[in-house]
């Protein structure tokens, strides 16, 4: 299956009428091709993006990144590395540190529900810490899909409902950048800003890690745009991985 087929059959076309709708939209593609997409759906909604290259290691419980703060979910001490892409023709590495996040959780197993029993094992950028908000982030993830499927990433935004951004079914089926195991995920949420992220894997068991850059801004509320349904599997291809539904505003 070719890296547009994996990212094309991720996209989420769930879409509501109604001018009075939020949009929800995720990224899933190779390093460069879902950087590129982030850009362009972040400056299409009329704002700017920030890029932050974790150029030095992070360790230790808290980390402070200027605008974030960086912990686990579980408050232990967190482990980094520049990962090199397994498998990865020519070899790629990220383009920072990444952190570990090993995965884990509890119930009936991973690869099922909405990934919430395993968020407690994930990673969070807190904004909120330093009086900041965003509505959108992207970042490298690294060794996804090396083992323990059925898996899926999530992505959160304050206690808002999980974003599924990533779903394994076989070895390598998301070996995506250099036909290695790296992928580039993203989430937007226009209802509102917020003041934490938090990113999560359900294969327990696996090596998963994120960071490199982390790339965030703050969109303007309904500024993201989703065509009508009709158009949306060609909108889709165009795209090359952007994902989007839409859901009605709360009264």
């Amino acid at each position: 299956m070719t890296n547009l087929k994996k990212a094309f059959a991720l996209l989420s076309l769930a879409v509501a009428a109604g001018s009075a709708n939020a949009t929800i939209a995720t990224v899933y593609n190779d390093f460069d091709g879902g950087l590129a997409n982030f850009n362009t759906t972040v400056a299409n909604a009329g704002s700017t993006a920030t890029h932050d290259v974790w150029s030095t290691r992070l360790s230790g419980t808290v980390v402070d990144r200027g605008d974030y703060t960086v912990y686990r979910a579980n408050n232990s001490s967190m482990s980094s590395s520049i990962y090199t892409l397994y498998n990865s023709s020519p070899s790629r590495q990220t383009s920072g540190y990444m952190v570990s996040i090993d995965p884990s959780g509890t119930g009936t197993g991973h690869g099922t529900g909405d990934g919430s029993s395993s968020k407690g094992s994930g990673l969070v950028l807190d904004f909120g810490a330093k009086g900041k908000s965003v509505n959108a982030i992207g970042f490298e993830v690294g060794d996804w899909a090396t083992c323990c499927q059925v898996s899926d990433l999530y992505i959160s935004f304050d206690n808002n409902a999980p974003i599924r951004v990533g779903h394994s079914t076989v070895f390598g089926d998301g070996f995506l950048t250099n036909r290695g195991a790296g992928v580039f995920v993203a989430a937007f949420d226009d209802v509102a800003t917020f003041a934490k992220v938090t990113f999560w894997g359900d294969g327990w068991g696996e090596v998963l890690n994120m960071g490199g850059t982390i790339h965030y801004a703050s969109l303007r509320q309904g500024s993201l745009q989703v065509p009508e349904p009709v158009s949306l599997a060609l909108v889709g291809i165009g795209l090359l991985g952007v994902g989007f539904s839409r859901r009605r505003k709360s009264a």
